[in-house]
């Protein structure tokens, strides 16, 4: 698959931003809402709630995870993760850039959780993954500066 020009650009430009924490992503039962929302204050950035009609979503700082667990009588949880960042401000009619990331990921393994803020787009890699999934993003973000083909 070849880049788009617009692709291309935003390769080009993209920093990756690989976070020192261990993230923990986990699903509370949507009963537990109330003990979510008195929690929510104490997790730090980057977090991210998701209020779904069969599960609560989190991503936080295991650390932050630890202190509050107690709180819920059931939930699954996962990690440790990392999280990269992509540090561009990404257009909302972007078509394609996490496919690409996923698409380079997959070829080597590499499992992500995708999450999208309003400006930015971040996955998640289970932390054992993380040094080699921020060389082969490195490499598609030198390719795309050269204009080679990212997938080769």
């Amino acid at each position: 698959m070849r880049l788009s020009q617009d692709l291309r650009k935003i390769f080009e430009n993209t920093k990756l931003l690989l976070h020192p924490d261990d993230y923990t992503i986990i699903s509370v039962d949507p009963i537990e809402a109330h003990q979510v929302r008195q929690v929510l204050p104490s997790f730090s950035p980057f977090s991210s709630v998701t209020f779904d009609s069969a599960e609560i979503s989190l991503v936080v700082k295991s650390d932050e995870w630890r202190e509050v667990k107690e709180n819920f009588k059931s939930h699954r949880e996962e990690g440790p993760y990392r999280l990269i960042t992509f540090d561009i401000v990404l257009d909302l009619s972007i078509v394609g850039f996490l496919a690409v990331v996923s698409e380079v990921l997959a070829q080597e393994g590499i499992s992500i959780y995708a999450l999208s803020t309003y400006l930015r787009d971040h996955i998640l890699v289970k932390r054992e993954d993380s040094k080699r999934a921020v060389n082969v993003l490195k490499i598609l973000v030198e390719r795309a500066s050269t204009r080679q083909d990212p997938k080769k």
